[in-house]
């Protein structure tokens, strides 16, 4: 029934401007769930339940960060079925993103191009929205820095970020690897990488002592690293003791659109395009890692054999975004069930 459902709406939303028909997806899921209709249509998951960084997840697909970007919409998305949700990413102060146009669809290839730029209302209204969710199961809050911080400060607005959202927090991803900030990937590597997952594990540290919890870290890394730069994250994800790596973000590469509407613009390439990349660098990461922390894939997922993939591949879980655009929610059912059972991370 969802899949009819997203088949009927997807041609009238897909004549809008791709940016309005989120925000209309969005609200109207949200009333959906007021009336009780989104529980009725929703795709039925299957049971797939899956233990990785100390957290039990009903089933190992979740919705990447990004969709909701300020964690507005959780309850109405938590009842389409994911396993574990991802909001944000939050900055510590609001910030409008950059200028619309800044969503692009490219549906020859199945792909979206991004270039919002960490659009969101700033950390203390991101928590207060969060604090109004009612749903109460797995969490992920991406976190990021303000585009105006200058590098040699990122470190404070991912510190300020993590403390105003431990509380609430399942999990938190430190995302270094968006495109669309300035500069921002330069946190990758080598030094910077080292100093910045240094500094916010000794404030776990003290947040876990002071909450009574420990939350895991997770660290989130582009698709366009080369495999010494792959290598260099696993080294960094060893020695500071982070719990996870999402893999991955999107790409500033064009490969399989060249020549499309919309594909020389600016920003972030998402969906089917990417996948081959992503799920290369996934399975490298896992061959340097061999089990030592769980893996989330994600980029390019469009059906459960490309879910099942990421599995083969490493990944314990996985996230949805683009395929969603394109696919609707049958695609969480769909996924779920090309879980191997037993899964683990």
């Amino acid at each position: 029934m969802a899949a009819m459902l997203y088949a009927l709406a997807r041609p009238l939303l897909f004549a809008l401007d791709p940016e309005t028909a989120h925000r209309l997806t969005l609200g109207l899921a949200d009333a959906a769930l007021a009336s009780r209709l989104l529980a009725a249509f929703a795709p039925r998951v299957p049971p797939a339940p899956v233990r990785a960084m100390g957290l039990e997840f009903p089933n190992p697909v979740g919705l990447a960060a990004g969709l909701d970007k300020n964690a507005a919409h959780i309850d109405a998305l938590a009842a389409l079925g994911f396993g574990f949700i991802e909001v944000g990413t939050v900055t510590p102060r609001p910030q409008p993103g950059n200028p619309r146009p800044r969503l692009f669809r490219l549906p020859e290839a199945r792909a979206l191009i991004n270039r919002f730029g960490f659009n969101n209302v700033g950390l203390n209204a991101f928590m207060a929205n969060v604090a109004r969710a009612r749903w109460r199961g797995v969490l992920g809050i991406n976190i990021g820095k303000n585009f105006d911080t200058p590098l040699e400060h990122a470190a404070d607005d991912y510190l300020a970020c993590l403390e105003g959202v431990y509380r609430a927090a399942s999990y938190v991803t430190v995302n270094v690897s968006s495109p669309n900030t300035r500069g921002l990937r330069a946190l990758q590597e080598g030094e910077a990488l080292d100093a910045l997952l240094a500094q916010l594990v000794k404030a776990r540290e003290r947040l876990a002592d002071r909450h009574g919890r420990r939350v895991p870290l997770l660290l989130k890394i582009a698709p366009d690293l080369d495999p010494e730069q792959l290598r260099g994250i696993a080294a960094a994800v060893r020695a500071h003791r982070f719990d996870g790596v999402i893999a991955t973000n999107t790409s500033l590469a064009r490969d399989g659109v060249e020549g499309l509407p919309h594909a020389a613009e600016a920003g972030g390439l998402s969906g089917a395009p990417i996948r081959a990349r992503a799920t290369q660098a996934l399975a490298l990461l896992a061959a340097e890692l061999g089990g030592e922390v769980p893996l989330i894939g994600a980029g390019g997922i469009m059906s459960g054999a490309d879910a099942a993939e990421k599995f083969a591949r490493g990944a314990a879980l996985v996230q949805l975004y683009t395929g969603l655009i394109y696919r609707g929610p049958a695609l969480i059912a769909e996924c779920a069930a090309a879980c191997p059972r037993g899964a683990a991370g």
